[in-house]
């Protein structure tokens, strides 16, 4: 067990309770004995026997005495006592009606009773005993902090009562998997508790199964079935719906909720049974709940979940959810770095709460506190935490599912879990307390330095009014709380912290684990700069461009460490999203080195604006001598809906050989290749003409991203500008379609051989 040498102070603090000679105390233990005996019901249930088993542990992990567990027949002649469950002592001495989710730790100046409402509510109050009068601490999946102290005394008055204010909570990072880490935290699982949860159309009616053979169950998207969502006015749908559920629930009695939610699509139907009801009730969230409670209704003693989330986040004009439904209302499109209740983006979130909130109080909320597309990047947004779950709280949510890494670690895994886990049970906690309090506890001698890297990111972010996307991209910060400078000076931290823990593996270990954002960073940023200052690449006094010294061994050092930190993946979805990935992407740019080109640094000039919420470096994306890779987000210059026309301007007549670019493909993310690129060149920039033309080709369906070169042939001309255009789509395919999207053309650099 791992018992840290600042509890060392615990004892004599304890020590000096136990001497104060006030009568009113409790001493449950005194110098390797005890009067007392811990009693449960003549029948304990498992959860209270297990609750009394694990009050015994703590306590002889702190004070080395064993106290011994009876039952409450066998208690006759004891006089010090401590009651586990709902024995008689409990029954008599609370007398109030006992909640369902609450629990209860009482003290009378003689006895000390536990009970709780039902279910795991009496183990949590056992783990809230061995944390507040223990002194007892679970940060992380790691081994929980015990002291020491061979004589435990408690106030003879204690009379705690506590009962969360949300009925489900979960913090989704890599501790949630650990069981102790849960129910100390009192935290619970979608996994432990859904049947069947989240995006579930497909799950219920398999489109690979019927769309085939049935294409009517499915959407009716302009005119045509396709697979994106279910039909919900179809009246066999609602029977294999029913259907399914039934073989799922005698397969799983235990479940408590089952969801009936639209896949993470849009393509909802616009057939005339359900468009009619959609335009009754104001949004496509009406055909949705009418469904949802019709099936409800065919199991009126199961709990059911449905999403309002993209075309269902707007809540019906008046259809009322069922009692037995709960609407599970997402926030993903809000920023991060202000709190719900002032974001501009939340004001669609705030206004779906209102709503539904006028229709239903059976409210969860999916919140999202992680960077999806960059799970280790800097993610200063620990300073909404408190906001939001008051706001939730006080706008009468009932859960809340706060999206993190999940099972992969991500920038301040530990801390962020245990902070929402706090505030889910008391959303008045002093957080700046619990911070100082995790950081002294976890990182030991080098939490100072942690704890000032930590203030000085949220400082430097906020000071930079920069939006915190969790769809966002470090690179993408060079100019704000990202810079190479500040990186430096955090660097300069991270130092300082090693070497405070030098010697003490587990202590090194957590403080590399913390120090992986930044290395994420400097090295994202690398790929960004290229062969700039803070890139990959430096050019030797023969004028050949060469990685780097130590670079690549710094590389693979990371991604050692990450393995080692448990990351198992980068990003949600797309290009080198594991740690052998992200080393094998790296390998290929050591591979193929730096690309010479005629446009180095040429000015530039474009006829239509680039897309602004991709900006990389502007025009001089295209001539700065860096290729993009997979990721749209840097070093990529996008144009959304309009063509790209670029104009070179090389200074001078120059002769060329060639002219090359590369487009990226990414359907996932609307960006396809041009339908049309031409490429002309021109000797005093009025009068042009083609050396080149390109077309693509008709691709189906397809979701991988991939970069694609066009390369003119032999051109040995003499010309100073370059003309490239290059054409969107006129329009998105069908299997891509979105209301409100625009096709979107993608180009890394523009290569003059």
């Amino acid at each position: 067990m791992n018992r840290h040498l600042l509890y060392v102070l615990l004892l004599s603090l304890i020590s000096l309770n136990a001497c104060s000679g006030n009568a009113q105390e409790l001493v449950l233990t005194d110098n390797g004995g005890s009067d007392y005996v811990i009693v449960t019901p003549a029948s304990p249930t498992k959860i209270e026997a297990k609750a009394a088993q694990l009050l015994q542990h703590f306590i002889k992990e702190v004070s080395g005495t064993e106290i011994p567990v009876i039952d409450e027949k066998a208690k006759r002649g004891k006089s010090s006592v401590i009651f586990v469950g709902n024995t008689g002592k409990a029954e008599k001495t609370l007398v109030r009606k006992k909640q369902p989710e609450s629990y209860f730790v009482y003290a009378d100046g003689k006895d000390l009773v536990f009970c709780a409402g039902s279910g795991h509510r009496i183990i949590y109050g056992i783990y809230f005993f061995a944390e507040k009068y223990l002194h007892c601490k679970k940060l992380s999946n790691d081994p929980p902090i015990i002291p020491t102290a061979r004589r435990i005394s408690i106030p003879g008055s204690v009379n705690e009562e506590h009962v969360p204010p949300f009925i489900y909570r979960e913090a989704y990072y890599p501790a949630a998997h650990n069981p102790e880490y849960l129910e100390w935290r009192q935290l619970q699982q979608l996994d432990d508790l859904w049947g069947l949860w989240g995006h579930s159309f497909n799950k219920l009616v398999p489109a690979q199964t019927f769309f085939k053979t049935n294409p009517e169950y499915f959407s009716l998207v302009k005119g045509k079935r396709q697979p994106s969502q279910l039909c919900l006015s179809n009246e066999a749908v609602y029977k294999l719906v029913v259907a399914d559920l039934k073989q799922r629930m005698a397969k799983n009695p235990d479940a408590i909720y089952w969801s009936i939610s639209p896949n993470d699509d849009n393509g909802y139907c616009e057939c005339d049974a359900c468009r009619a009801t959609d335009r009754e009730q104001g949004s496509p969230s009406g055909s949705l709940i009418k469904f949802v409670n019709r099936v409800a209704n065919a199991f009126p003693d199961k709990l059911f979940t449905t999403l309002a989330y993209g075309y269902t986040q707007k809540a019906p004009r008046s259809l009322k959810p069922a009692s037995n439904v709960f609407v599970f209302l997402s926030d993903i499109d809000a920023f991060r770095d202000k709190p719900l209740s002032e974001e501009g983006s939340a004001a669609a979130f705030r206004n779906g709460l209102k709503a539904w909130g006028e229709l239903t109080g059976n409210i969860f909320i999916w919140d999202y506190v992680t960077q999806f597309t960059n799970y280790l990047a800097p993610f200063p947004n620990c300073s909404t935490l408190q906001p939001n779950i008051q706001y939730l709280k006080q706008h009468g949510v009932k859960g809340i599912f706060s999206q993190g890494s999940g099972d992969t670690y991500s920038e301040w895994a530990e801390l962020k879990s245990y902070l929402l886990a706090k505030l889910y049970e008391d959303d008045k906690a002093d957080v700046k307390k619990l911070t100082s309090e995790f950081f002294r506890d976890y990182y030991g001698k080098a939490a100072p330095y942690l704890q000032q890297y930590f203030d000085l990111l949220q400082e430097k972010m906020v000071a930079s009014k920069r939006k915190l996307d969790i769809y966002g991209n470090p690179v993408n910060e060079w100019k704000s709380y990202l810079t190479p400078e500040l990186l430096e000076q955090y660097s300069n931290l991270f130092d300082k912290a090693e070497g405070a823990v030098e010697g003490n593996p587990v202590m090194a270990t957590r403080v590399m684990r913390a120090r992986l954002p930044l290395e994420y960073t400097v090295f994202q940023q690398a790929k960004f700069y290229g062969i700039e200052k803070h890139g990959i690449f430096i050019k030797g006094n023969a004028g050949k461009w060469s990685v780097k010294p130590n670079l690549q061994e710094k590389v693979t050092q990371f991604v050692a460490n990450c393995k080692k930190a448990g990351v198992t993946e980068l990003s949600e979805a797309g290009p080198a999203r594991t740690p052998d990935e992200y080393l094998a992407e790296w390998n290929s740019i050591f591979k193929k080195g730096v690309t010479p080109s005629l446009a180095l640094d040429a000015k530039v000039s474009l006829q239509n604006p680039f897309a602004e919420d991709y900006p990389a470096k502007g025009n001089r994306t295209l001539i700065d001598g860096n290729p993009g890779y997979l990721d749209y987000s840097y070093n990529w210059l996008c144009f959304y809906g309009v063509p790209m026309i670029a104009t070179i301007d090389l200074g001078k007549a120059t002769k060329i050989s060639g002219v090359r670019m590369h487009f990226l493909d990414d359907p996932r993310h609307w960006i396809f290749l041009p339908e049309n690129i031409n490429v002309e060149l021109s000797a005093d920039g009025t009068s042009y003409h083609s050396v080149a033309e390109f077309k693509s080709a008709f691709v189906s369906e397809h979701y991988d991203a991939a970069v694609k070169e066009f390369a003119s042939k032999t051109i040995s001309q003499t010309a100073r500008y370059i003309r490239v255009t290059a054409t969107n789509l006129k329009s998105l395919p069908e299997w891509r379609y979105r209301d409100g999207k625009k096709p979107m053309i993608a180009c890394d650099e523009i290569f003059v051989q």
